[in-house]
């Protein structure tokens, strides 16, 4: 359910290309820096990649940019928010 080995290569390829937002957050969550809480960045749940996820709280924080100002990809998102609520 948790990082499927078919999707390695799209996580790597987002961690390595990620937005100046993702790195700027990164840098506060890395290390244990947010009240010693573990963040992972780029962990997929099921067939869906979310950009910085907390085991130990089942949070997940997904950081969207200007690519996510289209409807499809708008309704997208939706389907995927209601999956990783459940």
């Amino acid at each position: 359910m948790h990082n499927y080995k078919h999707l390695e290569q799209n996580r790597k390829s987002l961690r390595n290309n990620s937005t100046s937002a993702e790195a700027f957050l990164w840098k506060h969550l890395s290390k244990k820096q947010l009240e010693g809480r573990k963040f992972r960045r780029q962990h997929s749940i099921e067939n869906y990649i979310g950009d910085f996820f907390c085991p130990s709280e089942c949070i997940i924080i997904e950081l969207d940019g200007e690519t996510h100002n289209n409807p499809v990809v708008q309704e997208k998102d939706e389907i995927r928010d209601e999956f990783l609520k459940t």
